[in-house]
């Protein structure tokens, strides 16, 4: 039975566009893109000396488990020049899983639900879009909720993809 998996992407390098779009083609290769939000302009957040960042969601419904899908966004990352060299720094394309169905998964290379998300306006405006209302599996509350209840702050910008 396929899991609804929830993902955030983001690109501040290069044609940000076509990094995004390149990456959703590639998350084909681990199941089904069944759906994609709009594409948001967004600020950065805690390394703020870089250029903006674009970024959406993506609902892939897979039958892989949480560490096969991570090793593929993996995979595809650095297929895409991705170079961890500055930790929030700039970067050609990011791939994090934010839900995994209804799983709590706590291991050394992942966690989900994504420990950050339910601070980030940046995941959680696109991430509303296509799912306002797939529960928080720890939090107990919607996408959508999580994102009401987000102070004032991070500049987000919804544009047509």
């Amino acid at each position: 039975m396929p899991e609804a998996v929830y993902l955030s992407l983001g690109s501040n390098l290069g044609d940000r566009a076509a990094s995004l779009n390149t990456a959703i083609e590639k998350l084909s290769s681990l199941g089904i893109v069944a759906s994609v939000s709009d594409f948001y302009e967004t600020e950065p957040m805690e390394v703020r000396d870089q250029p903006w960042f674009l970024n959406c969601a993506v609902k892939l419904e897979t039958e892989k488990t949480a560490a096969e899908v991570l090793a593929g966004i993996l995979d595809i990352e650095s297929s895409m020049g991705r170079h961890r060299i500055q930790k929030k720094g700039p970067r050609t394309i990011d791939i994090d899983i934010l839900l995994f169905g209804a799983s709590i998964i706590q291991t050394e290379s992942l966690t989900v639900p994504h420990p950050a998300m339910h601070e980030r306006r940046f995941v959680l405006a696109p991430l509303a879009e296509i799912a306002p209302d797939a529960m928080h599996p720890a939090l107990h509350h919607s996408v959508r909720d999580l994102l009401d209840s987000l102070p004032a702050g991070q500049e987000v910008r919804r544009i047509a993809r």
